[in-house]
This record gives C-alpha cells, structure tokens and sequence, in this order.
C-alpha cells in the first residue's frame, strides 16, 4: 500500500508541476503578447503619418511649386500644347518647309 501512495504522491506532484509551469508559461506568452500589441500600435501610428506625410508631399499644388521655384520650369506658351486624345497616335507637328525642293 506504501508503494502505491508514493506512486500516487509522485504523480500528484508531477501533476502540479506541470500546472504550474503551463501557467507561467501561458503568463509569458500573454505579456509577449501585450508587447507586441503596443508595438503593432506605434507601428500603426507612424504609418498613418507617413501616409499623411506622403499625400502632403504628392499634392499638385506642392509639385508645381517645386517645379517653379526650385527647377525654374514655367507653363507652356498655349501654342505650343498639343492635347492627344486618347487611342490617336501623337503626331509630330508640321514644319514649313525649308528652301526648295531637293
């Protein structure tokens, strides 16, 4: 009868342990868990901004400031603006001729 109340305390005990270290690692991974939510959030946060920075960037108004200011272009003489239509191949514009016939 001793024999079997040792192998039964052995077990009991096994048993414990095993909860015990099942609970603690289930306390780790959850705290893993809730650092990894904090970091998913700031990752979040930082790539709305950037988002918000990139529209603020892309703006036509910014781009033709740029382009006027910092590359010194200016619009184009309304002459000189060919609108192709959409399916047409572009055409070379027309030169007069020069001198005579060869």
């Amino acid at each position: 009868m001793t024999r079997v109340n040792l192998i039964l305390l052995a077990l009991a005990i096994a048993s414990a342990l095993g909860a015990v270290s099942s609970q603690h690692k289930a306390r780790q991974l959850f705290s893993e868990l809730e650092r990894e939510q904090v970091v998913q959030h700031r990752l979040d946060t930082e790539f709305r901004q950037l988002q918000l920075e990139q529209s603020t960037w892309a703006t036509h108004a910014r781009i033709e400031k740029v382009a006027l200011a910092q590359l010194k272009m200016q619009m184009p003489v309304p002459a000189k603006v060919q609108v192709v239509a959409r399916g047409e191949p572009a055409k070379a514009p027309q030169r007069p001729a020069e001198g005579g016939a060869r």
